[in-house]
């Protein structure tokens, strides 16, 4: 077998292809939850901490001194814990949101009625009377 043809194979395999659309979905999805966390959630924190902006807190270790995280990126090496925080955050809503889905997916697989039972054939039925008949 060539190797363009065994590539082939492997990449024209369905697992492969679900794959290809889960990692695509996924970082869409991972875009959605970061303007959720960015765009929503933060700001609430923030106020709730008294105006606190979680994305500017960094500690500056080229001795910078700067109003923000981008000025201070801009001139040296910082330790952005705010950016950490927020990241972290991400994740955990993401996981959780990821839990959920698969727990509903398990749910609905449990759920699922079995398929009735084919009525047995005439043919049959006759066919173990006589058997039993033949027992006795």
């Amino acid at each position: 077998m060539s190797f363009m043809s065994e590539f082939k194979e492997f990449a024209v395999k369905g697992n492969v292809m679900d794959l290809a659309v889960g990692v695509i979905i996924g970082g869409a999805f991972g875009k959605i939850v970061d303007s959720v966390v960015g765009d929503l959630i933060m700001p609430v924190i923030s106020k709730l901490f008294g105006g606190l902006d979680f994305s500017n807190y960094f500690v500056p270790l080229a001795g910078q001194t700067a109003a923000t995280l981008a000025d201070a990126k801009k001139a040296g090496a910082v330790f952005a814990y705010g950016s950490f925080i927020t990241i972290v955050l991400n994740f955990a809503i993401l996981a959780f949101i990821i839990f959920l889905m698969v727990k509903q997916m398990n749910k609905i697989k449990r759920e699922a009625p079995a398929a009735p039972a084919a009525p047995t054939p005439e043919d049959v039925l006759l066919l173990r009377e006589i058997r039993d008949s033949l027992k006795k």
